[in-house]
């Protein structure tokens, strides 16, 4: 299909190639050197020349360089800026008060809600990629294991949290927490930089829900030790875990779209995700 564009301007230039419907003789329609139809504003009728309307097969309008949404009444944007405002510069999680967790709460529940319920029975592939953790409400509890046992993390722990990233593989069934940590050492040591990944496999469970069983820690030195080899954790046995701790668990996808994720896991805990 041919394109039409029509550029506000005193003078606009029609190319007689296109397909076109005209009311007047050919004689009668001026025309410049390059055969181009030239239709002429009235004088002091200036019209500002910004718009452009182009129209294809598929397409869309633009106005400038401005992009038109495909569709400006999905409210979904919005309420994934929302929840990412109410998130933003809480660390985490990490320093989340009462009322934060409130907040995020109720921005999440909005998104969870307009987004409606997650089927992951077809769309399995949806989960695969890196995913970075945005904000866990688990981690205002301030240790690493949220509402589970865990080592404590904050201004006067050896141990500071950085970035934490899920890594899921659909095909090889791996799911894959990878915390970036850094653990205090005694003056004038350097402090250690490592990165611990929490090995997993996973299985669908329901249309949404997903089951995780943990296989084993492998805690690999970066920064000054990078050098050293990486030191695998095994799991501990069942009969010498803690009942506290079986080594699964479950959580719940309630939004995913190509970029964001949100989940709920068994025992409340929300969290948020971004491709990565």
């Amino acid at each position: 299909m041919a394109s039409l564009n029509l550029l506000h301007h005193p003078s606009t230039s029609i190319s007689s190639s296109s397909s076109c419907c005209c009311l007047f003789p050919r004689s009668f329609i001026p025309r410049n050197n390059n055969n181009n139809i030239h239709v002429l504003a009235p004088k002091g009728n200036r019209i500002k020349p910004s718009l452009v309307v182009k129209s294809v097969a598929g397409g869309s309008f633009t106005d400038g360089n401005i992009p038109v949404p495909s569709n400006p009444f999905d409210p979904i944007p919005a309420l994934k800026l929302n929840l990412l405002t109410a998130v933003s510069g809480l660390n985490r999680g990490l320093v989340a008060n009462e009322e934060d967790l409130q907040k995020a709460d109720a921005a999440a529940k909005e998104l969870e809600d307009s987004g409606g319920l997650v089927d992951l029975t077809d769309n399995l592939d949806k989960l695969q990629g890196r995913w970075k953790l945005i904000y866990s409400s688990a981690f205002s509890s301030r240790t690493l294991g949220g509402s589970r046992p865990g080592p404590p993390i904050g201004r006067l722990s050896p141990i500071t949290l950085g970035q934490v990233f899920q890594r899921i593989d659909i095909l090889s069934k791996d799911f894959d927490n990878i915390v970036e940590l850094q653990l205090g050492s005694p003056w004038p040591l350097p402090s250690l930089e490592a990165t611990a990944t929490l090995a997993h496999k996973f299985e669908l469970i329901g249309s949404s829900k997903i089951k995780i069983i943990f296989e084993k820690t492998t805690v690999k030195p970066t920064g000054n030790f990078s050098q050293l080899p990486p030191l695998d954790i095994p799991r501990i046995p069942d009969a010498l875990r803690p009942k506290s701790n079986k080594g699964s668990g479950d959580f719940e996808v309630t939004y995913l779209d190509t970029d964001t994720r949100v989940t709920r896991g068994d025992r409340g805990e929300l969290r948020v995700f971004l491709i990565s």
